[in-house]
């Protein structure tokens, strides 16, 4: 009797720490675009309810509305998120129906990719107490979430700050917590054993600690808020460094189980000791309203974390978006149309007012060895004559901040690249754009998948005379104004 009574407790106490927390979260305080409120509301009742209580509540026109992300239990797709995937091409033979075309890219590359994650959630080291620690992953330890759990820092003393990619960080014991620990069950899961696709090789070396870590004050440093530990692809890339943003913004709906996942107060700590640095670095500003930390903050010391997530990882098997397997005759993702939306309204770029019906056509230009496309003004003098275009060249670099690249590119209707990174502002078009790759340098999917992920019209070259190689390395020579292209 006894046993059931403290557990009792424990519940309760557990259920009325998220009450309190729900009502002293503000409506104002969450960072999602108005147009995604109503399903933040619809996962959190308890939310909306504080909306209807507040008569200046800006959303009480979509408080009522029933409506659903995607992964959520019951979540009907008629009132899911509202775009959705569209399959009119043939799907080659990899399945027999257009209902399992259209749910195999459902599940490949849109919210149904994270209900498979939440669907695979497994208990690792589960509490007992209020005090105790606890730690849940998904399949192959892609994704994992924590309450109340120690990592130990100190082995870092020493080993200066060039670490990256390093499956070594922590030693066996260095990670863990006071729980019933299913040893073997996280230990099946370890098969990616590489530093971008899980969290295996820090996971291993967890262990059932014989004290409560921050309950039996064992802790250096305790961090209250929730924080997001992540290892990062290369930051200098735009295409690779926004797998980084995308599955981190993919993570934040694996872990909606509380509004605070859509707030700003939490912090980030990239899993290295390299100080962090990017040009693309005002793209967290979508996530943490906090400075960016690395592993020297905390070097040293026995850390613990009251709310820890391991969020999914940028070159996972089978992941988003790098290596996904994408089915053919399918387009059009919600969960990249989400994170566009999510990202553009965090970082207020704005949809520009049109003084004509002009189509506005952005040329990204080159100047790598490379890239270079060598008659580009030509084409430029050619595009800028037709009367129905309005024209612009532009050139990101590290001279033009990212806040106003991403305006540009948002008040495109198409956009001309070259093969590369630069591409990726492809993911921050208004829905109606199209893209043109002047040349895919024989990696054809890549940034035409990544289009048919956003939705977009994709376009290259059919007529391969049209355009020619410079050297087999390097450059490229187009012989034809692109206006016929476009047309």
């Amino acid at each position: 009797m006894f046993s059931i009574k403290m557990h009792l407790v424990f519940y309760v106490l557990i259920i009325f720490n998220f009450l309190s927390l729900v009502h002293l979260i503000k409506i104002k305080d969450i960072n999602v675009p108005p147009e995604h409120m109503e399903y933040v509301f619809s996962l959190f009742p308890s939310l909306a309810e504080n909306c209807r209580a507040d008569t200046n509540c800006p959303f009480k026109r979509v408080v009522e509305n029933k409506v659903c992300w995607g992964y959520e239990p019951e979540c009907n797709k008629n009132i899911s998120y509202h775009i959705r995937p569209r399959c009119p091409g043939d799907h080659r033979g990899w399945v027999k129906t257009k209902e399992a075309q259209y749910d195999t890219f459902y599940t490949q590359a849109d919210f149904g990719y994270v209900k498979d994650q939440i669907d695979e959630l497994q208990v690792m080291c589960e509490a007992s107490y209020l005090h105790d620690s606890s730690l849940e992953c998904s399949k192959y330890l892609r994704f994992c979430r924590g309450r109340n759990l120690m990592l130990n820092f100190t082995g870092l003393v020493g080993r200066g700050d060039n670490l990256r990619y390093k499956m070594d960080v922590l030693a066996e014991g260095q990670i863990g917590g006071y729980c019933r620990y299913y040893e073997e069950r996280l230990k099946a899961e370890a098969e990616h054993m590489s530093p971008l696709q899980s969290w295996a090789p820090e996971m291993i070396n967890f262990v059932k600690t014989p004290y409560r870590p921050i309950f039996d004050d064992v802790c250096d440093v305790v961090v209250e808020k929730p924080t997001y530990i992540m290892k990062l692809d290369a930051t200098v890339n735009m295409y690779h460094h926004f797998c980084d943003f995308f599955n981190l913004y993919a993570s934040l709906h694996v872990n909606s189980t509380h509004p605070t996942t859509f707030s700003r107060d939490n912090h980030i700590l990239v899993w290295e000791t390299f100080t962090y640095d990017s040009v693309f670095k005002d793209t967290f500003k979508a996530f943490t309203s906090n400075a960016i930390w690395d592993l020297k903050h905390f070097r040293g010391k026995v850390a613990c974390f009251k709310n820890v997530v391991f969020p999914l990882l940028p070159r996972m098997i089978f992941g988003l978006y790098y290596n996904t397997p994408l089915i053919y005759g399918c387009e059009r993702s919600g969960l990249f149309h989400a994170f566009s939306k999510h990202v553009l309204h965090s970082l207020n770029i704005k949809l520009q007012h049109r003084s004509n019906d002009k189509i506005r056509v952005t040329l990204l230009s080159r100047e790598t060895t490379y890239r270079t496309i060598l008659n580009e003004k030509e084409i430029v003098r050619a595009l800028v004559k037709v009367k129905g275009y309005h024209v612009q060249r532009v050139v990101f670099d590290k001279t033009i901040p990212f806040s106003k690249q991403l305006e540009i590119t948002h008040n495109s209707d198409v956009f001309i690249g070259m093969h590369g990174a630069g591409l990726t502002h492809l993911l921050f078009l208004p829905d109606w754009a199209a893209v043109f790759e002047v040349y895919n340098c024989e990696d054809p999917n890549c940034y035409s998948d990544l289009a048919r992920l956003r939705g977009l019209k994709y376009v290259t070259w059919r007529k391969k005379n049209k355009l020619v190689q410079q050297d087999k390395v390097t450059k490229c020579h187009l012989w034809k104004s692109m206006k016929e292209a476009l047309s």
